[in-house]
């Protein structure tokens, strides 16, 4: 276990791919070589949702987050405008694998903060938990609103 803010992180660094059973729209998992994470997920799929994002949040638990989907790959930007917490930005691609990651968003910042071209999702977590973690480019995401075909990690 990992202390982050006063509350537990259960890191999951179990080997095997059959760690976690199925899939859930409010639970993003990762793994990667030595690894696993789950975290618990808002979703924000549509325009208004993905606008508003995290925006005028006190606190975010160190095992939560928030899903912003897009109705297909693109290039997306981020800024921190009322966004009163540091966030890590974990940007993935259509095929779950993890493309990039912004580390410790400056609460408040509106500098755009760009993702690879081919986004098709970002999980935004507490701010320097993907490093402590140890999620990073690479990893793979399995969740259910991944096109399962093409996934590299598929719900079961």
């Amino acid at each position: 276990m990992i202390r982050a803010g006063g509350l537990a992180v259960l890191l999951f660094a179990v080997a095997g791919q059959g760690a976690f059973a199925g899939c859930s729209d409010g639970r993003a998992e990762f793994r990667w070589d030595g690894g696993h994470a789950r975290f618990s997920v808002e979703i924000a799929d549509d325009e208004a949702e993905r606008a508003q994002g995290l925006m005028f949040r006190q606190e975010l638990r160190p095992s939560a987050g928030m899903l912003f989907i897009y109705e297909r790959p693109q290039a997306v930007s981020f800024w921190m405008k009322n966004t009163l917490i540091p966030l890590d930005m974990v940007f993935i691609g259509a095929d779950g694998r993890v493309n990039g990651v912004h580390a410790n968003a400056v609460p408040g910042d509106v500098t755009p903060i760009p993702g690879p071209a081919a986004t098709l999702m970002v999980l935004e977590i507490q701010g320097g938990l993907a490093s402590r973690l140890g999620l990073a480019e690479g990893a793979e995401l399995r969740h259910p609103r991944l096109a399962q075909a093409g996934a590299l990690w598929p719900c079961d």
